[in-house]
């Protein structure tokens, strides 16, 4: 059995998507993978309830009580190197984990970092992207399923959404509605990802 570590630093509900259709018979019979270890950088992510509340193990790194990125980021790979199995190493899952990781870091699980950003990369990588779809007067918006490389935002594309910008929008309701998106496409794009 594969296993899937996710990373959160807040109310995890891309974590919890993923969790409700991992924890389906079909799902993980099928693609022979289960959500090991849900890791969070914050002791009050609300992300670690439902964790605990689903049989999950949860664990908090708290990033602060590190003296630079990269021994944060030592001691996190430690963490998840636990949940690895012999030939089939885990899948490290980004679900709102609000923190830029190091090149050494990426690479040690080039091929199995994924995560989910809210625009239609390549456009508005980085921070404020629904704001920044409004103000270019965008027609569409997204989000976007790629695998992690040391360029923030840049690896190959797995899986996109798309929902048109309303007159009407602002960032808080643009979101909400590709939220309902990220539920969709985050799980899919991991089961096509674990299919290979």
């Amino acid at each position: 059995m594969k296993n899937i570590v996710i990373l959160i630093s807040g109310g995890g509900s891309n974590m919890a998507a993923i969790v409700k259709t991992a924890q389906r018979d079909d799902w993980a019979g099928r693609l022979g993978a289960k959500v090991a270890a849900v890791i969070s950088n914050k002791a009050d992510a609300k992300g670690l309830v439902f964790a605990r509340e689903h049989g999950i193990v949860t664990e908090v790194l708290d990033h602060k009580a590190f003296a630079s990125r990269e021994a944060f980021d030592a001691a996190l790979a430690a963490v998840i190197d636990r949940f690895d199995q012999p030939g089939a190493p885990a899948l490290v899952v980004l679900a709102g984990f609000m923190r830029i990781l190091t090149p050494g870091f990426v690479n040690r699980y080039a091929g199995r970092l994924v995560n989910i950003h809210p625009s239609l990369l390549p456009a508005f990588a980085g921070l404020h992207t629904h704001q920044r779809a409004i103000d270019a007067g965008c027609k569409f918006a997204g989000v976007t399923v790629h695998q992690v490389t040391p360029e923030l935002d840049h690896g190959p594309i797995l899986a996109q959404a798309v929902v048109p910008v309303l007159p009407s929008d602002t960032a808080d309701t643009l979101a909400a509605r590709l939220l309902t998106q990220e539920h969709l496409i985050y799980p899919r794009a991991i089961a096509d990802l674990l299919r290979k």
